[in-house]
């Protein structure tokens, strides 16, 4: 158990995983500046706000995350998730083209892709 203390990433992963988003949130909060520059950090607190129905304290971390690493699919898959929970349409639009960028195979984001436009 001690390895979970000298892993905090690891103890906010397992606190996700069981379900434990309060504490979880808490003690993301609590890591937040000796973390700020960790896309992994970043990903994992977005999850945790986004896991809530928390869409606009998700998309900071999100975006963090992207700017540290913009080439990640996953995040910029949730990043649009959040976006679409927002009502934000056009930054939706453009999450679904960088994803596109980076995969031309992704049939999922083409796909929102062509349903965002003809709305």
């Amino acid at each position: 158990m001690a390895g979970l203390f000298k892993h905090p990433k690891r103890r906010l992963k397992k606190l996700l995983r069981d379900g434990e988003y309060d504490e979880a949130v808490s003690f993301g909060k609590s890591l937040e500046s000796k973390y700020s520059d960790d896309h992994d950090f970043m990903f994992i607190m977005g999850s945790v706000f986004f896991i809530v129905d928390d869409a606009k304290r998700a998309l900071p971390y999100f975006e963090r995350a992207l700017q540290l690493d913009d080439s990640d699919i996953e995040t910029l898959t949730l990043t649009t998730n959040v976006h679409l929970a927002l009502q934000q349409k056009d930054e939706a639009i453009d999450c679904c083209r960088r994803i596109i960028k980076l995969d031309p195979k992704n049939s999922e984001a083409q796909t929102l892709l062509e349903k965002l436009e003809s709305i």
